[in-house]
């Protein structure tokens, strides 16, 4: 994934915009979510377990790809939390994180794996009871300095053909 800067100026809204607020209870639904913070960029630090609660919250700055380049504080919680596992991520609280996705996985209905996945290929799995998360923004939104992009996927047939020609 690589930052490229706005070309131009994002427009200015015509009149307030709501904060998001979305749910989350099944697979679909996460999807839709996935889609909303496709971008976030959190730390270590903003992943909280409380394993008492059952919970786990992320504070995240949320890009607003329906505002047309801006940026917003965010929260998502996951509520009948079981165990959380990470794998490839960075261990520096204050290292930034880039959320590419998240997935959910079915296991005994209605629980499952929500997994979110991070640019290196670093991943936090959280294994939940039954599905329930919700997020929120949580400030007023700034102008982002810059917009995620996402180069063209690589033609694996043409990436093979190169390495077999070498």
């Amino acid at each position: 994934m690589s930052i490229e800067a706005l070309d131009d100026t994002p427009p200015t809204p015509t009149g307030p915009v709501e904060p998001l607020r979305l749910l989350a209870h099944d697979g679909e639904d996460l999807s839709i979510i996935s889609a909303a913070l496709q971008d976030a960029i959190l730390r270590p630090v903003d992943i909280v377990w409380e394993k008492g609660a059952r919970r786990v919250t992320l504070a995240l700055s949320r890009f607003c790809w329906e505002c047309g380049g801006t940026r917003v504080m965010a929260a998502m919680q996951f509520g009948d939390v079981v165990a959380v596992k990470s794998r490839r991520l960075p261990r520096g609280p204050e290292t930034p994180l880039e959320l590419l996705a998240i997935d959910f996985e079915p296991g005994d209905a209605p629980g499952g794996r929500v997994i979110l996945m991070f640019a290196g290929g670093g991943d936090l799995r959280i294994d939940v009871e039954c599905l329930d998360a919700v997020v929120t923004d949580l400030s007023e939104r700034w102008p982002a300095k810059a917009a995620p992009a996402h180069p063209a996927e690589v033609d694996t047939d043409i990436a093979s053909d190169q390495v077999l020609a070498s």
